[in-house]
């Protein structure tokens, strides 16, 4: 499996915090943190927390994926990802970012 495929199934590929870390853009770092932050009312992300290499990559993890409950529960499982358990479409902890990010789950899907 991809491991760019977070364990939700949201690609890391396309997530700005990953970006900005590969490019080692502190420009793009700034932008995520406005950006995020307006978007999840959260003014306390700042651009230098703005890290993350994928969540099931080796290497640093932006804070939030680092204590995420669903990457918690997929690697207190054994799974690599949501998509080897048998509760993943009636999982209420994983629910919320397939109800907004359908395309996570069908990621998910495709490597089952």
């Amino acid at each position: 499996m991809n491991k760019l495929i977070a364990c939700c199934g949201l690609n890391c590929e396309t997530c700005d915090a990953y970006i900005a870390t590969i490019q080692n853009s502190d420009e793009l770092r700034k932008q995520t943190a406005e950006k995020w932050g307006k978007m999840y009312h959260a003014p306390e992300i700042k651009a230098e927390s703005i890290n993350c290499t994928g969540c099931r990559s080796a290497g640093v993890k932006f804070a939030h994926c680092y204590e995420c409950k669903i990457r918690t529960c997929v690697t207190s499982k054994g799974f690599e990802t949501c998509g080897e358990c048998s509760s993943l479409e009636t999982c209420k902890i994983v629910a919320m970012v397939h109800q907004y990010v359908p395309e996570a789950l069908n990621n998910l899907k495709a490597f089952n």
